[in-house]
């Protein structure tokens, strides 16, 4: 199969160097469009959707291989290589910024930068971590997607965008999480909720910016602290923007702070 075709691979801009775009859990590539062309004019930007969502091809969508998320890395390695991509920058959104981790660690010719958007290596409190949940309210949301796929997506997708005050934000990520296939939609959920990658932190070895937002009921401020301390040689900027998806929600702030990082 066409990799390119099976993760609905666009490439624009006419930069030699490479910048790399992963969106997160029940979106698309599209939830990059205010941010990626800020680049287009310095950088190649690819973007893609994961297998399962958007335009990719839901038949290449496999419930034993998306049972963890090394399973969406290689897809990213796979993508990378197809396109004889090498010291690219990843920019990764929620649970993709944990794949890129992987993703460099498989391969680590691929990236020479790592930029994670309100990443969270676990959801899930333990001891001192603060992951933002309980193991019970993890279990809760999961049985809720289960019972109900379309009223858990109007109900959560509100909640996670936050900004309360622009309704519309709420709408577009409720529509992109109504319009994900519901078994998998389930089953990404799983997988991007109940995974743990604290462990990997430490190997990361490459330059990595983490962008975490002043308020994220998904990614609290203190994962963000968290993930500082572990990877060496990040830096951590908390965003004045609130919620989830600071690349819809406040992509100016998102790209000033991603064109710093990067020098540009």
């Amino acid at each position: 199969m066409d990799v390119l075709k099976r993760n609905n691979v666009t490439i624009k801009g006419v930069g030699k160097d490479v910048i790399f775009f992963a969106h997160g859990f029940g979106c698309d590539q599209n939830m990059w469009r205010y941010v990626a062309p800020a680049f287009q004019e310095k950088y190649t930007t690819v973007l893609f959707d994961h297998v399962g969502a958007g335009n990719s091809d839901l038949s290449a969508y496999s419930f034993t291989k998306y049972d963890q998320l090394e399973g969406y890395a290689e897809d990213i390695v796979e993508i990378a290589r197809e396109l004889k991509i090498s010291n690219a920058v990843y920019i990764g959104h929620s649970v993709s910024a944990v794949m890129g981790i992987m993703a460099a660690k498989m391969a680590p010719e691929l990236f020479a930068k790592l930029v994670l958007v309100a990443p969270s290596p676990s959801y899930i409190n333990d001891e001192n971590y603060i992951g933002g949940f309980k193991r019970s309210e993890i279990n809760e949301l999961l049985d809720s997607l289960n019972d109900n796929h379309l009223g858990w997506s109007a109900s959560i997708a509100p909640v996670i965008m936050g900004n309360p005050d622009r309704v519309e934000l709420g709408k577009e990520l409720t529509n992109s999480f109504c319009k994900t296939d519901p078994e998998i939609a389930k089953h990404f959920a799983r997988t991007t909720f109940l995974t743990d990658k604290r462990d990997i932190l430490k190997d990361s070895k490459i330059p990595v910016l983490i962008l975490q937002c002043s308020q994220d009921v998904i990614a609290p401020v203190e994962v963000g602290h968290y993930m500082h301390e572990q990877m060496d040689g990040s830096q951590l900027v908390i965003l004045n923007a609130t919620g989830h998806c600071p690349n819809l929600s406040a992509p100016e702030e998102t790209i000033a702070a991603i064109k710093e990082f990067l020098n540009d």
